[in-house]
């Protein structure tokens, strides 16, 4: 069994060094740019209202999808894929 130490002399070890190559691969895994470089994603949260029907609709979707192990099938990434063909058709985004 490993000897016992204190917290602090725990805490003053060195961590081993961290392959930044693997921890990039494993943050960005599958988003990657046309560029070829990784896509950085921030988000907002915002509130808004929709219908009953409409809530009511895109949760069993989100369920149902998830179930099933279909993409997209997250509310915020089903809501993203519906609304960017409308902010592309109106100029909002290139």
């Amino acid at each position: 069994m490993a000897d016992r130490r204190t917290l602090t002399e725990g805490l003053k070890a060195t961590p081993p060094p961290i392959d930044t190559g693997k921890e990039r691969d494993f943050v960005y895994a599958g988003k990657e740019s046309s560029a070829g470089g990784t896509v950085t994603l921030s988000r907002t949260p915002i509130s808004t209202r929709v219908r009953a029907d409409f809530a009511l609709a895109l949760k069993r979707a989100s369920l149902e999808r998830q179930l099933k192990a279909i993409e997209p099938n997250t509310l915020q990434d089903i809501l993203e894929e519906a609304i960017e063909p409308w902010l592309k058709a109106n100029g909002y985004l290139s």
